[in-house]
């Protein structure tokens, strides 16, 4: 995402940005591998759009020589490679991401800052607020409490639709005669070409078909 906040605190005329492919993300659990062929063509799209937009991008290639397979490690690296003074990251959204970085923060010789992930609609801190003092933390009183402040959804004070959720409507089989569009298709392009011929390599023994 452009609108990131590490890139938003960066400046293209002098900040380096580093992309890693990294094996510790491809197994901390088993993936399909239409997922890991997902976010690695993902990736490298990204990493192409921002040097046509003109930032100094270091891609990190799952495949490259040298590749230490963890996130941390290649920031270790890259700090060495580019002679940084700081690292800027955005919060990841997995807790155990957020740990590596803390921990690398205290072992790295250059400053790590940590910045707050504001795409989502609650912030962390918000979300301790309300979290605090209660007994149980449920996500269907949070899902309406996050309703309520923001009005999504809402008709004045009440839910549109008369309910909060339709969860046992959804749980029942659809109706005879129902018909479903497909889902969209795309030719793969060279990139996607490159790390679909990768992942069938690398990965052939995880579950799932590359192909359709």
């Amino acid at each position: 995402s452009l609108d990131m906040t590490s890139l938003r605190a960066a400046k293209k005329d002098r900040d380096v940005v580093l992309i890693s492919e990294v094996a510790a993300e491809t197994g901390y659990v088993q993936h399909h591998k239409k997922k890991i062929a997902f976010v690695l063509s993902a990736m490298r799209h990204f990493a192409a759009e921002l040097e046509q937009l003109g930032w100094t991008v270091d891609l990190v290639r799952l495949e490259d020589a040298g590749n230490t397979g963890t996130i941390t490690g290649e920031i270790e690296r890259a700090v060495e490679r580019h002679r940084c003074g700081t690292v800027i990251v955005t919060e990841p959204g997995e807790w155990r991401l957020r740990c590596a970085l803390e921990k690398c923060a205290e072992t790295i010789t250059v400053p790590v800052k940590i910045l707050d992930d504001d795409r989502f609609l609650c912030s962390r801190a918000k979300f301790t607020g309300w979290a605090e003092g209660r007994a149980q933390l449920r996500m269907e009183n949070f899902y309406h409490d996050m309703r309520r402040d923001t009005g999504l959804l809402m008709d004045g004070g009440k839910p549109v639709g008369g309910k909060w959720n339709y969860d046992a409507e959804n749980r029942k089989p659809p109706k005879g005669g129902m018909s479903f569009p497909r889902p969209r298709e795309t030719k793969p392009d060279e990139i996607t070409q490159e790390v679909l011929a990768l992942v069938k390599s690398r990965f052939s023994e995880n579950f799932g078909d590359l192909e359709p």
